[in-house]
């Protein structure tokens, strides 16, 4: 009994779940390394370490930053930093120091860096040739007197609530990503800030951004949502390739819309629905609530003195807003000949033929959506007077009045409301060549922007970010920064389990263990809840071995046992080493 003892007071067994998982994706894209290279420092605890340590403590679900000293005491740091570190190294001095440390060197900089050493590191299936472009709002609580009015600092500040929370002050976090969802530039800006200045300074310095991929104007295609659509913006995309949706406030819109509709010209788009929520929309799969049916039609537009192409999409679930707004057209095209035809049936004709030409005139006028359809009736006055026992009544006059209708032009309302079920996207590539896109690939790279959607509810999932405590405009900066970052690793860990399951053919239990070859990182979080590690002598093993369902997850990653407990390293793997020969 004393030796089990002796044995156990040796042991330190701490709580694993998915951390070793996120530990060893933050080493493989050099996270730490690439800090340090950035911001060097002379802290004990080196600033790449702490950021290490704060992505790690926002995908456990904690709230970011909050009792970082808690989180180590909690949590092995020998294995998930490389070398133990004790708990009260994370008190708030370190931690504040880390914050300004970075602000100083430039957070969107630094995430650059860091974004670009993680597209270098893993797979060159990694779709580049889309780049997608959003930005959101960030609700905070507080009156953040500390926010001046300085130009060059972030203003924390009531603006255009995309919450629908305009009593709230916001700031804006913007980010631009590849392969759908994984961010490659992003960063912080002013609550009252526009999308389309926001929009204007990232595409001045695009051609700057892609380069260090790779990829120079004319290979790759810009996709971002109607706020890009200014004459300033379509100029600063130089010889850029783009696709937009082009906002209705352009009569431009209207118009080739209508046109579309009237010549009828569709191209049906295949679509399929799947039972994890997702569709197929021509071979490519995005998120869905809901299997849309579509057709495209391709037009052309003039936009700012520029020729474009106009993809005009019509899809049966239709835009609820421009729904009312036709259904209120409706009704006030229905009252209108209401008033038409109560006007004209208070009129008295004294001839038949007066009244069939009265007649044929309303019928000519017509309101937007609605005719009256009418009748002549004979209207026949009697003589004043007791009617005579035998015989009939006297007629004192006989006069013609119009009764009648309203009937709906159906033909009419039938396109209008085709045409309300239509949106339209803007883009000038091509028709032929390497970069060609036909109407439904248009679609199919727009519908993409909802993978960047997504990121936007990973920032405001309240499991990753409770209410934002810190009151220093440039500290909330940073934590941006730190946000944007773990969200890099979340999709990376995503986008490596379904590269691998699409390129074997295989497929990896899901929720309720049914087989998937679409998981998610928060799926894979689950499965991992209860792995507990021992750590005896500088070892590590894991309390209870691995699942199946773990070790299939674990593969899938590109990881293995030995990988997650820090006993070999990580091998080459053959997308890296296509790589080195290509370089």
């Amino acid at each position: 009994m004393s030796d089990v003892r002796a044995m156990l007071d040796k042991m330190n067994i701490s709580q694993a779940g998915h951390l070793p998982v996120v530990a060893e994706f933050c080493r493989r894209i050099g996270l730490a390394d690439a800090v340090n290279t950035a911001v060097p420092t002379e802290m004990a605890v080196d600033v790449g370490t702490v950021v290490q340590f704060m992505v790690l403590d926002t995908l456990s679900g904690r709230s970011p930053l909050y009792r970082l000293e808690r989180f180590a005491e909690s949590v092995d740091t020998g294995l998930l930093l490389g070398r133990e570190i004790p708990a009260v190294a994370f008190n708030d001095t370190t931690l504040g120091r880390t914050l300004d440390a970075i602000y100083a060197a430039g957070t969107e900089q630094l995430f650059s860096q860091v974004a670009f050493r993680a597209a270098r590191t893993f797979p060159l299936d990694m779709d580049m040739h889309h780049v997608h472009f959003d930005t959101t709002s960030v609700n905070v609580w507080g009156d953040y007197a500390l926010c001046t009015n300085e130009e060059d600092q972030l203003q924390v500040t009531n603006g255009h609530s995309k919450d629908y929370r305009p009593d709230l002050k916001q700031f804006l976090v913007k980010m631009l990503c590849v392969h759908h969802n994984i961010p490659i530039v992003g960063g912080c800006e002013s609550g009252n800030a526009s999308d389309k200045t926001i929009n204007n300074a990232v595409l001045t310095n695009l051609s700057k951004y892609m380069a260090k991929h790779g990829l120079g104007e004319g290979a790759f295609v810009y996709v971002a949502d109607s706020a890009m659509v200014t004459p300033n913006n379509l100029e600063a995309l130089g010889d850029n390739l783009f696709i937009t949706r082009l906002p209705f406030n352009y009569k431009e819109a209207e118009r080739v819309v209508l046109d579309a509709v009237r010549e009828g010209k569709w191209t049906e788009v295949e679509t399929k629905a799947s039972s994890s929520g997702s569709q197929t929309v021509a071979s490519h799969t995005v998120t869905s609530h809901k299997a849309a049916k579509y057709r495209v039609c391709d037009m052309t537009v003039t936009v700012a003195e520029k020729r474009c192409r106009a993809v005009v999409v019509h899809s049966d679930a239709h835009d609820k807003r421009r729904q009312k707004k036709l259904e209120r057209r409706l009704a006030e095209s229905r009252e209108k000949a209401k008033v038409m035809l109560t006007k004209a049936g208070k009129v008295e004709y004294f001839c038949r033929e007066d009244a069939e030409a009265a007649a044929e005139k309303l019928h000519n006028e017509k309101s937007l959506y609605h005719s009256c359809h009418c009748r002549v009736e004979e209207k026949v006055t009697y003589a004043r007077g007791r009617p005579p026992k035998n015989g009939e009544r006297k007629v004192a006059k006989v006069r013609y009045i119009l009764t009648g209708e309203v009937v709906e032009r159906s033909d009419e309302v039938a396109r209008i409301r085709e045409a309300s079920g239509c949106f339209v996207l803007l883009t000038n590539t091509p028709t032929k060549g390497k970069m060609a896109h036909s109407p439904t690939d248009v679609l199919v790279a727009y519908k993409e922007q909802q993978g960047i959607e997504r990121n936007f509810g990973f920032l405001k999932d309240p499991l990753i970010v409770n209410d934002i405590f810190l009151k220093r405009p440039d500290r909330i900066e940073v934590l941006g920064f730190i946000l944007l970052t773990s969200l890099l690793v979340w999709n990376l860990m995503e986008h490596v389990m379904r590269q691998y399951l699409k390129r074997t053919d295989s497929t990896i239990p899901g929720w309720d263990r049914k087989p998937t070859q679409t998981p998610t990182s928060f799926m894979m979080t689950t499965k991992f809840k209860e792995v507990l590690l021992a750590e005896v002598g500088g070892e590590w093993q894991f309390t209870v071995p691995l699942t199946s369902e773990q070790r299939q997850y674990v593969q899938a990653l590109g990881l293995t046992e030995d990988l997650l407990l820090g006993k070999a390293k990580p091998q080459t793997t053959r997308y890296q080493k296509l790589r080195r020969e290509n370089l």
